[in-house]
């Protein structure tokens, strides 16, 4: 049967929020390169069709003004995004690291437990030689 248990990233992961998690989808989707692609054929479609294909009647012509208040809300925006998507990173490597600190507490308690055993095993050992070596 598979290993079911449930580790804490996981745990994490189904605690978030429905905005959370669009932030988490917004980033990893604006910070592609297919975003990216898309973004700049937006772009020389526009400028296409307000300079060449509407020509005379362009709804944005030539400086482009619609389109520069477009990307300022978009900038805007994904500035909004971007800066949740960090904060939900930050709350994650903060978690990370205070797992890796428990889990080396809890790692030297052990080591600690296996040590005094060891020696525990070295003082017997050297109990037996003495008296093996007694006459």
């Amino acid at each position: 049967m598979a290993d079911m248990r449930v580790n804490w990233h996981r745990r994490h992961k189904d605690g978030l929020s429905a905005g959370e998690r669009a932030a988490d989808t917004l980033r990893n989707g604006m910070g592609s390169w297919p975003f990216v692609g898309i973004f700049l054929a937006s772009m020389l479609a526009w400028a296409l069709v307000n300079t060449y294909v509407l020509a005379a009647n362009a709804w944005d012509p030539y400086p482009y003004i619609l389109l520069n208040l477009f990307l300022s809300m978009l900038a805007g925006l994904q500035g909004a995004i971007l800066l949740i998507a960090a904060k939900r990173q930050d709350a994650i490597a903060s978690a990370m690291a205070q797992h890796d600190y428990d889990t080396d507490v809890r790692a030297e308690a052990q080591i600690e437990m296996l040590m005094n055993i060891n020696a525990e095993q070295l003082k017997l050992l050297q109990e037996l030689r003495a008296m093996r070596d007694r006459p």
